[in-house]
């Protein structure tokens, strides 16, 4: 039967989980850019929710929820085709047009972190030819896998609120992207710095708030679970901001405010997908492994790998997502605060576990995200012109300035 509390809870969830990106991703990766690109950025956040939403209706939420397949689910459920208005959602108390739009602000937010490592020199025909693709053979495709009641479910791999299902798999697909496309012209050394820091701080605590519906709304339910989630969510992002404060301010001698913010969503990252499984204390554990390994991630992919991932989204996202995963495996231990581990399977196995579901959910979203970035650059090519990529994007693109004075 459906619960109102539940669905009440679920409604506000969907709402703070689109409110991520609508306006919390755009406005944070847009302050990151040059100002001659801040409408470029926005316009693509916005552009991706509103296919995603439509690719979701149309198809994706049923091959990713309806079925029993353990690869990939049916089309049962194409266009909410046999879903009545009072329809309970599998394994809930709440109705599945709910649980619908919840799952899709998922499917919106992750390739709208994407972005963040090509932003500046995509094309946005090509953008929306690759989130197309990208949905449909990579996100559909795992998010069965884990949380559909696929292969990866029955192996009983455990991501409370998406370490794979949205941040893994953005961070490998972003990073495979930006190889093909290549860096930015001057980079690394001639890079603008970002043109409003003010305003990626304003939109990373638009995502800090969001979050709490991205995590204590996973648990479908308000209750016990939803308030640990949404507990330890808060410490972690407030323990990687502190770590990412305390290295910049000994490396640099000046803390910075895009670094505060870079760490927040580290946190954020880090602990998603242990949020409903672990304990306090824990959280404090993965918020300082999440600010420093995401911090020094930085570092190598940039200046050692001279990979040109614009916004930094595979070191955040990518491996904080991995990390969270994996201390998932530690922290859900009983004796240290967490739910507990399932019946006879000790913290090797499900550690086990946890790591075959990075490694074959990286390497599908590589090789897939590699192929569809291919056909895309055969089909309408990838990379603006070097004069549109000095002048910016909102002019010569969408015919606009995000400033006029």
């Amino acid at each position: 039967m459906i619960d109102t509390g539940d669905t009440a809870w679920l409604i506000t969830a969907t709402a703070l989980v689109l409110f991520m990106t609508l306006p919390g991703l755009a406005l944070f990766y847009g302050g990151l850019v040059r100002a001659e690109n801040l409408l470029s950025v926005l316009m693509q956040c916005f552009a991706i929710a509103c296919l995603v939403s439509v690719v979701w209706l149309i198809g994706a939420y049923s091959l990713a929820f309806s079925g029993s397949g353990e690869w990939i689910g049916d089309l049962n459920k194409a266009l909410l085709s046999g879903v009545a208005r009072d329809a309970v959602a599998a394994n809930t108390t709440i109705p599945e047009t709910v649980f619908f739009t919840f799952q899709m602000t998922f499917a919106i937010i992750t390739p709208a972190l994407m972005v963040g490592a090509f932003v500046e020199r995509l094309r946005f025909d090509a953008l929306l030819l690759f989130t197309l693709l990208w949905v449909l053979l990579v996100y559909v495709p795992v998010t069965h896998w884990v949380w559909g009641g696929g292969w990866l479910a029955q192996m009983g791999v455990l991501d409370y609120a998406g370490g794979i299902v949205v941040h893994l798999i953005a961070g490998v697909s972003a990073l495979v992207v930006a190889v093909v496309l290549g860096p930015r012209l001057g980079f690394p050394d001639d890079v603008r710095p970002p043109h409003a820091p003010w305003m990626s701080m304003v939109g990373a605590c638009m995502l800090w708030v969001g979050w709490f519906g991205f995590n204590a709304g996973s648990a479908l339910k308000a209750g016990g679970d939803a308030g640990m989630a949404m507990t330890v969510t808060q410490i972690s992002a407030a323990t990687a901001t502190l770590v990412w404060i305390v290295i910049e301010w000994a490396k640099y001698g000046k803390p910075s405010m895009v670094g505060a913010a870079t760490g927040a969503i580290a946190g954020l990252a880090t602990i998603t997908p242990a949020s409903g499984f672990v304990g306090p204390g824990a959280a404090l554990v993965i918020g300082i492994a999440g600010g420093t390994i995401c911090y020094y991630m930085v570092g190598v992919i940039k200046r050692r790998f001279r990979i040109d991932d614009a916004l930094d989204v595979f070191a955040v996202h990518g491996v904080g997502g991995a990390i969270g995963i994996m201390l998932t495996a530690v922290f859900i231990d009983a004796t240290l605060g967490g739910i507990g581990l399932a019946e006879g399977r000790s913290m090797g196995d499900q550690a086990t576990i946890q790591l075959t579901g990075i490694v074959v959910t990286l390497l599908w979203s590589a090789v897939v995200s590699f192929v569809i970035i291919k056909v895309v650059q055969m089909f309408v090519g990838l990379r603006v012109n070097a004069e549109t990529e000095e002048q910016g994007l909102d002019l010569r693109l969408h015919g606009e300035r995000g400033y006029n004075m």
